[in-house]
């Protein structure tokens, strides 16, 4: 006879049982590559809040923030190779642009407010449509970009009109004076905006925008700024957020001009595995020079990206053209020793990471040396992830028995044997915890792992002969 069975139980009577199950895909879950979030100043754009701009799909952090302020920031990690960025304008107060457009009587008729501040300046032109005059033009320049553009009725309830067409806009508000609804637009061509002023900037707002990134998931982080202040709050940040379950790495690094053994004892002081500090920093990039937040952030993008099968370590950074501060080998091997990622050469000299080491000098008693390598903490992390999310939903799905602890391994070992098919393992498993027994509500696993590393160091043994001929007797 035929029947169904559950994971685990044997049957009475001899027969033939099935199991119907969904195919999962967790066993894939939790991959998240090619995620850096990045702390900036800009001149316009949502002020201490988060944009989550997903690049492959063609969102811009231009169209919203502009290129100025630091910008940049998430043009190197976007170059560096992410994918999404979790963008975050740091700062507080500032005052909007603004413009009262006058009707045909030259009354005010209608106040157009850019929805963020900033010094980012503006003009406006109102203008009867070439093709079309039923249809007036309502265009908004910054500089000589276009940056917005309506269309709405010619003639009377003009104001009303563009009122409702620039009412859906996402960067700036209008409003028609009251009882000038009905009127007719005086045409301008480019009048400016009164500018609006950019907000302040205190090493505590970067705080506020590290609470605010901390609702999204991501794989780096970098800021704007090589100030050391900075540094230990961000440092302080991805403690506290690893505390609760968050898995990041953050890339920092200073300029050239403090003293190289300043810089060298600032990395080693972080000894942490999610703490990655670029040494020399001081890069041209195809003639243009960048330094100490800039290269983080390429370096960030870099990481994040990166798969966890991969090593970083010598690297090329595409774009990258000249070393601005090349170290002797001396220097190199006593700031690796420090914990610091250097920037080298190749054969070729093409600029490329040495190796990609994070700022973990010390392990703690739980940790191996493996945390001090960034492919292995991103594999690790990888791993804890995709366990995590496999097992967070299984919470109140299944009973803590046999069969339930039985599904919770399943589940798991899918995983580990996942990531050994991705060469991401060497080998994973998964068992009932040796120390403590399952209870009530509670149930304990080990997942004995053991991860890969890239073959870094080659040693070649030369053995010459003195004689010339191919054999000697």
């Amino acid at each position: 006879m035929a029947g169904t069975f559950v994971v685990g139980e044997q049957k009475v009577r001899p027969g033939s049982y099935f199991n119907i199950q969904k195919k999962e895909k967790n066993a894939y879950s939790g991959i998240i590559n090619g995620v850096t979030a990045v702390v900036f100043k800009s001149d316009f754009g949502p002020l201490c809040s988060c944009l989550e701009l997903n690049v492959e799909n063609g969102e811009s952090y231009e169209s919203i923030f502009g290129t100025e302020g630091t910008t940049d920031a998430m043009k190197e990690a976007i170059r560096g190779g992410a994918k999404t960025i979790i963008a975050c304008r740091v700062g507080k107060g500032g005052s909007q642009a603004e413009i009262v457009l006058n009707d045909a009587d030259g009354a005010e008729a209608v106040k157009i407010t850019a929805l963020y501040p900033g010094k980012k300046e503006f003009t406006v032109t109102i203008r009867e449509k070439l093709t079309d005059l039923t249809v007036k033009e309502c265009i908004i320049y910054s500089g000589i970009k276009e940056y917005e553009k309506v269309e709405f009725a010619s003639g009377e309830g003009e104001a009303a009109a563009l009122a409702k067409e620039l009412g859906t806009s996402k960067r700036f508000k209008v409003q028609a004076v009251e009882g000038k609804e009905a009127a007719m637009l005086e045409n301008v061509s480019q009048k400016a905006f009164t500018a609006g002023t950019d907000p302040t900037v205190t090493t505590d707002d970067y705080s506020d925008a590290f609470a605010k990134v901390e609702a999204y998931e991501f794989n780096t982080i970098c800021v704007d700024t090589e100030d050391t202040a900075v540094h230990l709050l961000l440092a302080e940040f991805l403690d506290r957020i690893f505390d609760a379950g968050s898995l990041a790495q953050m890339v920092i690094a200073e300029k050239h001009t403090v003293d190289l053994e300043t810089r060298q004892k600032h990395a080693a002081a972080f000894n942490d595995e999610k703490i990655n500090y670029v040494l020399n920093a001081h890069i041209s990039e195809q003639g243009v020079e960048i330094d100490g937040y800039q290269t983080a952030a390429r370096i960030a993008g870099m990481i994040g990206a990166c798969e966890s099968n991969n090593s970083l370590t010598h690297t090329v950074i595409t774009g990258f053209t000249e070393i601005l501060e090349r170290l002797t080998n001396t220097q190199i091997v006593v700031s690796e020793k420090m914990g610091c990622i250097v920037l080298t050469y190749n054969s070729e000299k093409q600029v490329w990471i040495d190796s990609a080491i994070n700022t973990l000098i010390t392990p703690a008693e739980n940790q191996d040396d493996g945390w001090k390598k960034i492919r292995r903490v991103k594999t690790r992390f990888e791993l804890i992830r995709r366990i995590s999310n496999v097992t967070e939903n299984l919470i109140g799905k299944v009973d803590n028995d046999g069969n339930g602890r039985s599904t919770v391994i399943s589940q798991i070992q899918a995983i580990g044997d996942a990531m050994v098919a991705e060469s991401k393992l060497t080998s994973c498993k998964v068992s009932e915890s040796a120390d403590y027994v399952a209870d009530v509500d509670s149930a304990w696993f080990d997942v004995d792992v053991i991860d890969k590393d890239s073959m870094e160091h080659i040693y070649l043994t030369f053995k010459f002969q003195f004689s010339t001929l191919s054999t000697v007797e």
